[in-house]
C-alpha cells in the first residue's frame, strides 16, 4: 500500500483515509450506543468518546501500516 495518495496534486498520508473511516466508524457507534442506552451507565462521556474514537482510529492506522 502506498504511503501518499495523490489527491488534486497534493500528496496526503494514507492515515487521512484512516481518519475519515474512524470518523464514520464512531458516528455509526456512537448512535448505537446512544440508542442502546449505554451512556447512562458511564461516568464522563467525553472522554468515554474521545477514548472509543482513539482506539478506532489507532487500530485502523496499524491496520495501514
Amino acid at each position: 500500500m502506498p504511503r501518499e495518495l495523490a489527491f488534486l496534486d497534493a500528496l496526503m498520508p494514507t492515515l487521512v483515509l484512516a481518519f475519515l473511516a474512524a470518523l464514520m466508524l464512531y458516528w455509526l457507534l456512537d448512535k448505537a450506543l446512544l440508542w442502546l442506552g449505554t451512556y447512562q451507565f458511564i461516568w464522563y462521556r467525553a472522554l468515554f468518546r474521545l477514548g472509543l474514537f482513539v482506539c478506532l482510529f489507532c487500530s485502523l492506522g496499524l491496520l495501514i501500516y
